[in-house]
């Protein structure tokens, strides 16, 4: 592996800004969380090993070089590997869209299925897809597509090496592959809704060909334990760490932070730093998804919603507390009920943030998206509820480090369905907020 990395980054240094057959690369998700990198790493070598091309295969990290630091598992797992970060090759460091227009770009996809809006452009060199998310492409004959809703896409990759160039696996490159399979279907524990019968034949297929590999909890708490690492982080990092956007008439980001809301709560100067956030980034509202642990090892859930927007400030109904984005978001949020996420108000020391327990805690973000996402459709039908098509609903790569998305971030893979609310039951909540914020 060392070796095919560093023919990719002396090809990419030597070749990019000269005539020749180009490359064909293989694309992570704009999160690059651990299964995306992996994916990348492993399906590319696979291709370099086992395709015959014109096009030299490489992978690339779909976030710039000095966003890795704030990917602490992937870090961890590489050291663990021994492979050096210095041997990768990051979305900054690569011009796609110039290779696009000299027509000496192939992209294959994984860990995603579709482009972000902010690389749209890139779609004619889309020539393969593997992903495990729900499949929001559109077909073609000249883009072979596998989606399968398994816990992790790596074990895609591991099904495909194994059929067809099982002589290319060793040690370091199964590993890489187990790590992610065992991190993203959160060490193959049903109770937490992520595996599926295929990810425990292909983790068993790789136990089997190398028993070297470490033992399946140890590697899976090692990783863990390396996620959530946030010592050092200051606020403005910690959102940053594991963040999605998503846009329609407001712009809304939502943090995973690896962190009891409590204790978030009390962090100095907090409303003045989440304020200074959203201005630096073009935020109208924050959720933030918290997740501590019981003495059990059991995942504890907590949500908040936060806003700084200037329209939002002009548009108070309760005691100057609330705004009406925070309000409609809330109430969504609230009344959502596939799934239902089974929120308790808890008390907050700050004005304009709302605070709850989750009561489901197998309710991740990869829940909690779709119901954001129809929330923005509905309200930007006649500036409140309705139907229109979201004209970006993906991270701004030029601002922000999107955020990874495995493990206990996202949920199940059978996920499906959205949450409905009629513009009578926002009516009505309103009018009884804003009766109680009179009195």
């Amino acid at each position: 592996m060392e070796e095919f990395l560093s023919d990719c980054r002396r090809a990419v240094q030597v070749n990019t800004d000269q005539p020749g057959s180009g490359f064909h690369v293989v694309l992570g998700n704009e999160a690059c969380d651990v299964d995306s990198m992996v994916c990348a790493l492993t399906y590319a070598y696979f291709l370099s090993k086992a395709v015959q091309s014109e096009m030299l295969a490489l992978p690339l990290l779909n976030i710039r070089q000095s966003d890795l630091v704030l990917r602490s598992d992937n870090v961890f797992l590489l050291r663990q590997i021994g492979l050096s970060p210095d041997l990768l090759l990051f979305r900054d460091q690569l011009d796609l869209r110039a290779l696009q227009r000299a027509g000496r770009l192939r992209l294959t996809l994984v860990d995603h299925n579709v482009l972000p809006s902010t690389d749209r452009d890139l779609e004619g060199a889309v020539v393969e897809v593997i992903d495990h998310h729900l499949l929001e492409r559109e077909p073609s004959s000249s883009c072979p597509v596998t989606v399968e809703m398994v816990g992790s896409c790596a074990t895609l990759v591991t099904e495909r090496i194994i059929q067809k160039a099982p002589d290319i696996l060793d040690q370091q490159v199964a590993q890489l592959l187990y790590a992610a399979v065992v991190l993203d279907c959160v060490n193959m524990a049903p109770s937490a809704g992520k595996v599926t019968p295929k990810d425990i034949q292909f983790a068993a297929v790789l136990e089997s060909r190398f028993p070297a590999l470490p033992p399946r909890g140890a590697l899976f708490q090692t990783l863990q334990d390396a996620k959530f690492d946030i010592s050092g982080l200051n606020t403005e990092q910690m959102l940053l760490k594991d963040m999605k956007s998503v846009s329609g008439s407001l712009n809304l980001a939502i943090s995973i932070l690896y962190i009891s809301l409590e204790d978030f709560l009390q962090r100095a100067e907090l409303e003045a730093e989440l304020s200074g956030f959203c201005l630096k980034f073009g935020f109208d509202l924050l959720l933030l998804m918290t997740i501590s642990f019981t003495e059990s090892n059991e995942p504890i859930r907590e949500l908040a919603v936060f806003s700084h927007s200037a329209a939002c400030r002009e548009e108070v109904h309760t005691a100057d507390t609330h705004c009406r984005y925070t309000l409609q978001v809330s109430l969504y949020l609230e009344q959502a009920r596939n799934p239902a996420l089974s929120l308790s108000p808890v008390n907050s020391p700050h004005r304009h943030i709302t605070a709850y327990q989750q009561g489901n805690s197998l309710a991740s973000r990869k829940k909690l998206l779709p119901i954001v996402k129809d929330f923005l459709k509905e309200r930007d039908g006649d500036g409140l509820l309705g139907d229109c098509r979201l004209g970006d609903m993906e991270e701004e790569e030029s601002r922000i480090p999107p955020t990874p998305m495995n493990s206990l971030v996202e949920g199940c893979p059978l996920d499906d369905g959205l949450p409905h609310i009629s513009a009578q039951d926002l009516e009505e909540k309103f009018s009884k907020m804003a009766d109680r914020g009179g009195k």
